[in-house]
């Protein structure tokens, strides 16, 4: 996708974290109108989602073109996602690898099914662009993080609803100094600001530690990207 502004509507799969911050800016950047979903499914770290008005009203401020462009906010309950998932983003169990060699906090499915409900809205809503922040570059491995995934769900989508859509992965090849970078590009040290001081990833919900890269415990898997990207971005980043 080039960098011109498309005369149509997204929809940001929005979680309130990093990576969808930045690619609600990306869209923000690019699209006429923007809508957003978030998603309940029980998760550990649900703070993740009181964060998301605050950070869709700041991005909104940034720019008169965001403000202008930031359309509604939807989210979904998928409660059933919990309930049938044993893992460390539902359940208050470690942390760690598990017998399938992927980390507990992989969440069988869930994916695949953020992207098939945010397809419906997107129906709905007119829009046929969907953004997400998947990513293959730095991530634990998840199978519904790959490309081939991503673009196989597109597919789906197109068949199952008769209708086009393009799924948009600005993160999928760069890794978390990367989305800083990206981050920064596009909304300069306002944007920084708010990644550190609003957004959040830590997968236990920890909203006490302030680190110089944002909030979090610091020894979960999604602090410890946060963090390394931080450290690389801030070493290669021109004074």
């Amino acid at each position: 996708m080039s960098g011109a502004k498309h005369q149509e509507a997204a929809l940001v799969l929005f979680s309130g974290g990093q990576d969808s911050t930045t690619c609600l800016a990306w869209a923000l950047e690019r699209f006429d109108r923007v809508e957003t979903v978030g998603f309940d499914y029980g998760q550990r770290h649900r703070v993740e989602l009181e964060v998301r008005p605050k950070i869709r009203a700041e991005l909104g401020q940034l720019k008169a073109a965001w403000g202008a462009r930031l359309g509604e906010d939807h989210v979904v309950k998928l409660d059933a996602l919990a309930a049938i998932s044993e893992t460390a983003l539902t359940r208050d169990v470690a942390i760690e690898i598990g017998d399938s060699g992927l980390p507990t906090t992989f969440v069988p499915g869930r994916n695949l099914v953020f992207l098939s409900f945010a397809g419906a809205i997107a129906y709905r809503r007119g829009a046929a662009h969907i953004v997400a922040g998947m990513c293959e570059t730095d991530y634990s491995g998840y199978p519904d993080c790959r490309d081939q995934t991503i673009q196989a769900m597109g597919r789906a989508l197109e068949l199952g609803m008769d209708r086009r859509f393009e799924l948009h992965t600005p993160l999928m090849w760069i890794d978390k100094a990367g989305t800083f970078a990206l981050a920064h590009k596009l909304g300069g040290d306002a944007l920084i600001r708010l990644l550190v001081e609003d957004s959040h990833s830590c997968y236990l919900g920890d909203r006490v530690h302030r680190h110089a890269w944002g909030f979090g415990c610091g020894e979960c898997p999604a602090c410890k990207l946060r963090a390394g990207g931080w450290e690389k971005w801030k070493a290669t980043r021109p004074a």
